[in-house]
């Protein structure tokens, strides 16, 4: 059996690529899930993974990913999906007419000048609804794989992470929590028995790697990327701007991360620590950055059938290639070229 961890990044409506991923990788009998740490997008999928694993298996698993984005808004009957995809217009169309919709330049101006405070709790996230309807006593188990939930604490700024029994409905709303959006998630932390605020978790880990270092879980991480880490053109309008910000932003403590494996990677290797001292994680990266370069903030924050179904369709289709170059590698080699991506 090939155990490994999952890394699932955040990224609004974008994680449906995540969503296509899951899909394919439980497809595979001989791989074992044993850890997942997720943000945002990538809390809500951890969360929907482990609760129809524990009740279904694999197909359970991915029957309920498949609930979860058809609340979101994907069309989920993969027949009608791919009518749909097939005489819609194309990733980059679509997101540009989303893009320079009256409405979604409403939406965009309103979210820039008015604080989510102005409006008081009149504007709920959307996301409360599908979360609540989570079966908690399946995700806080400790059965199936373990579950890493990240937000942002406000006032310290520091990363919370909420391992199974911390889950909650209100640890998976703070985890995706956009500040120019809605209020910050307030509750009491199980952990302080403080009242703490909290923001999205892409700011401080997108999604945190840390947790997935301890000894009794496999080296291997995969990380599923849905920020592009390059994109080939520089911004030049308001939009594309904060689009790319937020996306340095939201992959700035994931690189963090990985420039601190690679060191210790090299620190083993150059035989400057005691191989089994620290932890020779192998890295793993499941992404289409040419893809998340044709959409922008807009896909991510209105969820559409036709862009959540290419979504889908691409994330299947990356993982398939992940597999068959890289299956054999698996608890066996890292495939990320650290070296080569810090050079």
């Amino acid at each position: 059996m090939i155990r490994i961890n999952l890394a699932l990044q955040g990224g609004g409506a974008h994680g449906a690529f995540t969503w296509g991923v899951l899909s394919r990788l439980l497809q595979e009998d001989d791989i074992e899930i044993a850890a997942i740490a997720g943000t945002s997008a990538g809390a809500l999928n951890a969360a929907a993974l482990k609760s129809g694993w524990v009740t279904g298996g694999r197909q359970g698993a991915i029957d309920n990913l498949e609930w979860l984005w058809g609340e979101i808004g994907a069309v989920t009957d993969h027949r009608l999906s791919d009518w749909i995809s097939s005489i819609a217009p194309t990733a980059h169309i679509w997101a540009n007419a989303l893009k320079y919709s009256p409405a979604y330049a409403a939406f965009d101006i309103t979210t820039r000048l008015l604080s989510p405070y102005t409006y008081g709790p009149a504007i709920r996230n959307p996301l409360e609804a599908i979360v609540n309807q989570f079966h908690y006593d399946t995700i806080c188990g400790e059965e199936g794989p373990e579950l890493y939930i990240c937000a942002t604490n406000v006032r310290s700024g520091k990363v919370r992470v909420f391992n199974n029994s911390e889950v909650s409905p209100n640890a998976i709303l703070a985890s995706a929590c956009l500040p120019n959006i809605f209020q910050a998630v307030e509750f009491q932390d199980p952990k302080t028995g403080q009242t703490e605020a909290y923001w999205d978790g892409g700011y401080t880990g997108n999604p945190a790697l840390f947790p997935l270092f301890e000894k009794h879980l496999p080296d291997d991480i995969l990380v599923v990327n849905i920020n592009p880490l390059y994109r080939d053109d520089v911004p030049i309008d308001v939009q594309g701007i904060h689009n790319r910000i937020n996306e340095i932003s939201f992959n700035s403590s994931l690189l963090r991360e990985l420039r601190a494996i690679a060191f210790v990677k090299r620190l083993i290797a150059d035989g400057s620590v005691p191989r089994g001292a620290m932890k020779n994680v192998l890295v793993h990266m499941i992404a289409d950055d040419s893809l998340m370069n044709e959409l922008n903030v807009a896909t991510k924050t209105i969820p559409t059938p036709v862009v959540l179904s290419r979504l889908r369709e691409a994330g299947e289709s990356a993982a398939d290639s992940f597999l068959v170059q890289h299956k054999s590698d698996l608890n066996k080699n890292g495939t990320v070229d650290l070296v080569e991506m810090f050079s």
